[in-house]
């Protein structure tokens, strides 16, 4: 039977994505409300009159385009990804188009490959392997398959070269935690890694749950003057807590290390049911020797454990596993967690209107250079 999409409310969108064993954050109602300058909605595919699937579109405005918008679906839609995909996209397709849409973004939220981290820290040692991509792992075929599947369907891979595109990584490091203790998960990572988190715990470093937003933000803005990465405004952070705490008081989480009434490092932690994220994180610049920022990471680990989780998701690396390029130390910190490195399907666009779509991609071409040369 084909099945049909429509609007749905945040209300029937949430009790959905509480049926599941796990929907990415970013698929939430909550997680439209928190992104104000995007256009948000919620649709539901049905079979007949029953809600099969759920997705969160962000509707982004192109100037000059008057109505039209790109529909971003960020790690998503919650569908059935391993049965026939033109049942769920082609009504998508339609549907968004018929609201003036003039081009779908998408994250399928599968695997294509993983590595354990022994393979990657064999990767980082071979000098004859310059990206995770040149180490054999472990294939998904369902990934695999919707990949393949998309490109033959006309959609238009996004993800580049890096790993890190405008939206989502295609590469991330996760720590399965699904059967294992705390012994097991901390036995799993290395030898620096269990050092740094007894000396936070010999130092007297003290993790808590806190609420201080604004000692968070000081710090991170600290940690974007040190690092080099633009910070987001306090705003955004208190905005992302209020929404997505009024959605389920345990979606999100902020953990305080303090040493000696000093913070030290914060964190912020994303949970929604079986899969838990570490979203953000900051550090002083003095201290370091009291390692609050592994402390931060094996509380919320910890948690997570403690709630049932089967992943616990560090985010984006990039897959470079060359030591002399400077990307190679975010991966190499991640590896010590003893999880595994993650390529995804990524982001692909599919085309409704391609005159504006073409039209929309040189505008974002011509954006990314001027970006570029003001660095």
């Amino acid at each position: 039977m084909t099945l049909t999409v429509a609007p749905i409310s945040s209300a029937e969108h949430l009790e959905f994505v509480q049926a599941q064993r796990s929907v990415s954050f970013l698929q939430t109602p909550a997680w439209g409300r928190v992104k104000t300058e995007w256009r948000s909605e919620s649709l539901g595919w049905y079979d007949g009159r029953r809600l099969v699937g759920a997705g969160l579109v962000l509707h982004r405005p192109v100037p000059r385009l008057e109505r039209h918008t790109l529909a971003y679906l960020p790690d998503g839609p919650s569908i059935d990804w391993t049965g026939d995909l033109s049942r769920w996209l082609d009504p998508l397709a339609a549907y968004l188009k018929a609201q003036g849409g003039f081009a779908i973004r998408l994250v399928p939220p599968l695997r294509t490959d993983s590595w354990s981290a022994a393979q990657v820290k064999a990767g980082i040692a071979d000098p004859g392997v310059g990206r995770l991509t040149d180490v054999p792992g472990e294939s998904d075929l369902v990934g695999a398959r919707v990949a393949g599947w998309l490109r033959d369907a006309g959609w238009l891979a996004q993800s580049p070269e890096d790993g890190f595109g405008a939206g989502q990584p295609q590469f991330k490091y996760e720590v399965p935690l699904a059967g294992r203790s705390e012994d097991d998960v901390l036995g799993g990572m290395n030898q620096l890694w269990r050092r740094n988190i007894k000396k936070a715990a010999r130092a007297g470093v003290e993790v808590t749950v806190g609420s201080d937003l604004k000692a968070f933000h000081d710090l991170y803005v600290h940690t974007a003057e040190r690092d080099h990465f633009v910070p987001r405004p306090l705003r955004y952070f208190e905005t992302m807590f209020a929404e997505m705490s009024a959605e389920d008081p345990e979606r999100i989480k902020l953990y305080l290390a303090h040493h000696q009434g000093d913070l030290v490092a914060a964190t912020i932690l994303v949970r929604v049911g079986a899969y838990a994220w570490y979203s953000y994180g900051a550090s002083a610049t003095e201290k370091r020797e009291v390692r609050g920022s592994n402390a931060c990471q094996w509380a919320m680990i910890r948690d997570a454990l403690a709630a049932g989780c089967d992943v616990y998701d560090l985010r984006g690396i990039t897959p470079t596993l060359d030591v002399d390029d400077a990307h190679v130390g975010l991966i190499q910190f991640k590896v010590g967690t003893g999880g595994q490195a993650v390529r995804y399907v990524g982001e692909w666009d599919l085309p409704l209107r391609p005159v504006m779509y073409r039209a929309f991609d040189l505008y974002m071409r011509r954006r990314e250079y001027l970006r570029g040369k003001r660095r």
